[in-house]
């Protein structure tokens, strides 16, 4: 593998571009990548704020080490239409904000100073995908990833597609193609040696062979034994070393991959040939303020929150290829993914659609070795039929990658199926609330209905809800509630159908948008979590699904005041939760056992708990005048209790609570995110306390967003980051009007 060292340090910044500018040392604000031009406030901004051309400069010094070698710089990602000039000559450009590209140095930098210079045109290019219509989510401007300096031999290892077969018999086999990297196209003879590497490090399988005047190579490990699956539960890693000797050009090369099977079919899908119901949600790749510029460490917690607090199996990466730090973690912990090519509804013209077809094969010859990824999206999001373009996008795909299927998400119904896997967004259950529509209310539609078609095909939901009933963390109780149901009834309705694959939710976290859509303050709240990762009570319908043995959850559907709801009271009271039974002890001495609603919910795994509206329940619990008592909901497994969680009547502003994702930070995870609680006297978030929350710094760590924020839901966050360089204890001190300061120590490695 070519050397390759972080090129993020000591970026000059300024806004615009001229071309003078490019041969030009410029003075500016000295940044890091990743990096947002324009950081924006949480909501009431104008996106068109960071819709012009920025400017990236840095100085690269010539040194003993790049003698003889091939230099290049790799941006793994840049929103969007990057220009890049070296001493003033433009060299390359890359119109894609979401996947990388190579700048070859080589020619141009011999010695002395090489002045680097990017120009990032942040405007919405209608020339390439998603661009040229309305889209319901910011594409922020700058080089919002990783950038890094690759320094090689004349010959050395480009890239490399795994695929396995016969993979769930006794002796599966693997099959590498390896792609030489030799710019000067000089006669290449060598050999080429690969190790397979199990999980936990042992050697299990060689192959070598001879390269001669070829730069596609190819390496068998046939007949291999013991080998452990890529699954949900234990995702095994296997890892495929080689070592490239050709002409005096050494190299290594590594990339991780699975062993595992996935299909789907009519009667469901299959991984390992074992059904698995899919049950997911969708992730934009934003964050408050800093755009799409976050780091390793939020990426990755992003794919842990999905798998460990929400309990999803998959995730939609809506509606663009996302992170390869994000793409890493799904493999290693063990979450699938559909990956799919950047569009929102529109399709421009043939330049475009050509651009669409290249996304397609950037987005696979980046990924194709990932084991999490069991479908690639190749039809612009919600876009009308277009057969001759998805004709195109599909033949690339199947071409590229044998090993995966095809689907193209659709809005449309009796839409062209061109794809191997008929994918759907199924927005009917709001339908019924539709003058114009004469439809009870029904969670999802009927395949048929949807695909047109007599004969069963494989079928995907991959959204729901979401616009269709936008749900603020602060709403009225009442309309937390129909958010959980409307949640849980398509879960249900899933989960209840053989001929539904799965479905997958919009979405997992609130997110800024265009003045086209939201709610008005360029916010969809249309997430089962907040902008800072919180859970709003709906996620908790996704999270009571899980297996108990993963983690215990109960979580009532309520605020537990009295006053609340329109007319009062708490009754009918929904509690979510994997326990086999629940009870519910007032402070007066009432008791009740409330029971599963197996009625309306009858496929769901964990059905939520209820207690309907009644006379016994409602005396019990006191009327208007009398007085309101506290609760205690004790949650039972295998006739044992095992959690509790108490609600008082009275609830006072009590404590403030900072909770970090992780007390450490070093160079490959420099940032973490902070949620900032209100909490009561018994741990409950104050979900109506108003107040703003002042954020003081000190120590080797930086702030990103602003140093004051307001709690929202009883709660706010926010992301700080190492800086550059600097090692030691940071403290963060958090103030606010109600409460105590609140001060955390991090250490910085």
């Amino acid at each position: 593998m070519p050397k390759k060292l972080n090129f993020c340090e000591d970026w000059t910044f300024v806004a615009g571009f001229e071309p003078q500018m490019a041969g030009q040392h410029l003075v500016g604000e000295t940044v890091r990548l990743p990096h947002t031009a324009v950081e924006l406030p949480f909501d009431y901004f104008d996106e068109r704020s960071y819709q012009k051309p920025f400017t990236y400069q840095k100085k690269l010094q010539w040194s003993d080490p790049f003698q003889d070698k091939e230099i290049n710089l790799v941006f793994d990602g840049v929103m969007a239409n990057a220009s890049v000039f070296l001493n003033g000559v433009h060299v390359a450009g890359h119109k894609d904000g979401y996947t990388p590209f190579e700048v070859r140095l080589t020619e141009t930098f011999r010695d002395g100073e090489c002045l680097i210079t990017v120009c990032v045109g942040g405007s919405e290019n209608p020339d390439i995908p998603p661009f040229g219509g309305r889209i319901d989510y910011l594409t922020y401007a700058g080089i919002y990833r990783e950038a890094w300096l690759q320094i090689a031999d004349s010959i050395s290892i480009k890239t490399v597609k795994i695929e396995t077969q016969d993979t769930l018999s006794e002796a599966p086999d693997v099959f590498a193609r390896i792609w030489l990297s030799n710019p000067a196209q000089t006669a290449v003879n060598g050999q080429l040696h690969g190790e397979l590497v199990s999980p936990d490090g042992e050697i299990i399988a060689a192959s070598t062979t001879d390269i001669v005047a070829d730069q596609i190579a190819a390496l068998a490990f046939e007949n291999l034994k013991n080998i452990s699956l890529w699954d949900l539960d234990k995702p095994a890693l296997y890892t495929l070393r080689l070592a490239l000797r050709a002409d005096g050009s050494k190299d290594t090369f590594e990339t991780v991959f699975g062993f595992r099977t996935a299909e789907f079919t009519p009667a469901g899908f299959l991984l390992n040939g074992r059904k698995v119901k899919l049950i997911g949600l969708n992730r934009h790749q934003s964050f408050p303020y800093s755009g799409y510029a976050q780091g390793r460490a939020s990426q990755e917690r992003d794919a842990e929150l999905l798998k460990e607090e929400l309990g999803c199996n998959i995730v939609r990466t809506s509606h663009y290829p996302q992170s390869p730090w994000f793409l890493d973690h799904c493999d290693r912990i063990g979450l699938l993914v559909l990956e799919e090519i950047p569009g929102w509804q529109h399709i421009g013209g043939e330049t475009w659609k050509d651009e669409a077809v290249q996304n397609v094969r950037r987005m696979i010859e980046r990924d194709w070795n990932h084991p999490s990824i069991v479908l690639w999206g190749v039809r612009i999001n919600e876009s009308a039929d277009d057969d001759a373009l998805y004709q195109r996008t599909n033949a690339l795909a199947r071409e590229l990658d044998r090993t995966r299927q095809t689907g193209g998400i659709r809005k449309d119904t009796e839409s062209s199926l061109l794809e191997d896997v008929y994918t759907f967004n199924d927005f009917v259950l709001g339908s019924f609330e539709d003058p114009r529509v004469n439809r009870p209310r029904t969670p999802l539609r009927d395949r048929k209905e949807t695909t047109g078609l007599v004969k069963p095909v494989p079928y995907l939901v991959t959204e729901y809800n979401g616009h269709m009933y936008p749900t603020k963390i602060f709403d009225q109780e009442q309309r937390q509630i129909e958010h959980v149901t409307r949640h849980l009834e398509i879960l249900n309705a899933a989960y209840g159908d053989d001929a539904v694959s799965g479905c997958i939710g919009w979405c997992m976290f609130d997110y800024n948008t265009h003045q086209d859509f939201g709610s008005g303050d360029r916010v969809c709240y249309h997430g089962v979590m907040t902008m800072f990762r919180e859970m709003k009570l709906a996620g908790y319908a996704y999270a009571s699904q899980t297996s108990p043995n993963r983690k215990v959850i109960l979580e009532p559907v309520s605020i537990w005041a009295r006053g609340e709801r329109n007319i009062g009271g708490t009754l009918p009271l929904m509690v979510l939760s994997n326990c086999d039974e629940i009870r519910m002890t007032y402070s007066n001495g009432n008791s009740f056992e409330i029971f599963r609603d197996t009625v309306n919910f009858p496929h769901l795994p964990h059905p939520p708990f209820c207690l309907e509206l009644s006379t016994e329940a409602e005396d019990a619990l006191g009327v208007w005048g009398h007085d309101w008592p506290d609760v205690e909901f004790t949650g039972y497994l295998n006739g044992e209790p095992v959690v509790t969680r108490n609600f008082v009547a009275n609830p006072l502003a009590t404590e403030l609570r900072l909770e970090p994702d992780r007390m450490t930070l070093n160079p490959d995870h420099n940032e973490t995110r902070v949620l900032a609680k209100a909490l009561d006297q018994v741990g409950n978030p104050l979900t109506f306390l108003n107040d703003s929350v002042s954020i003081e710094l000190d120590g080797p760590i930086e702030l990103i967003g602003p140093e004051k924020v307001a709690l929202r839901g009883g709660g706010t966050g926010f992301w700080v980051r190492a800086q550059s360089g600097k090692k030691g204890n940071a403290h963060i001190s958090v103030k606010t009007s109600r409460f105590p300061e609140k001060r955390l120590t991090l250490q910085v490695e």
